[in-house]
């Protein structure tokens, strides 16, 4: 210490962190990206469906389809959608879209999370609300919305204890 009493107060500015090797989260736009090319996967299998069951008529002549038709429309295309992405999922925590954008899912100490907390918690929370409707479009986007906050984790990331980070 110095014995000038003018002198400017010294401080160590350095940061240091008991996680110094914590791996980097995912930016927002990876997610995005990631989220929009698993969604063209669902797309890829309901729109087809749609159209070979008579969907797309019923809406083009105003009737509005069953309930029972949207809930069997979303489970065939979570399923292929679970189908297509199991491996990767249970051995990598990736979709197609997010191995695409070099991102993957880790639990909160940063290792592979268990497979049934995927599916039962974080894919739950992400998906099914979406099928109630005009609420579940309105949590959905409160979902997403989350993802603005500091931590950039979704409501289906906390649900599930998660966190998205770069591969």
């Amino acid at each position: 210490m110095s014995d000038n009493i003018y002198a400017a107060p010294q401080a160590d500015l350095t940061q240091t962190s008991d996680n110094d090797n914590e791996a980097e989260l995912a930016t927002r736009w990876s997610r995005l990206w990631s989220s929009l090319i698993d969604s063209l996967t669902i797309m890829a299998v309901s729109i087809p469906t749609m159209y070979f069951t008579g969907g797309f008529d019923m809406i083009s002549e105003g009737i509005q389809p069953s309930f029972a038709y949207n809930i069997a429309i979303a489970a065939l295309s979570i399923s292929v959608f679970f189908i297509i992405n199991f491996k990767s999922l249970k051995t990598q925590g990736q979709t197609i879209g997010k191995k695409t954008l070099k991102i993957k899912i880790v639990d909160l100490e940063g290792n592979l999370p268990d497979f049934n907390t995927q599916i039962l918690k974080r894919y739950a929370t992400y998906f099914l609300p979406g099928q109630i409707p005009v609420a579940g479009q309105f949590f959905s986007l409160i979902n997403i919305l989350f993802i603005f906050g500091k931590k950039k984790r979704c409501i289906h990331d906390f649900v599930a204890g998660t966190n998205v980070i770069k591969s």
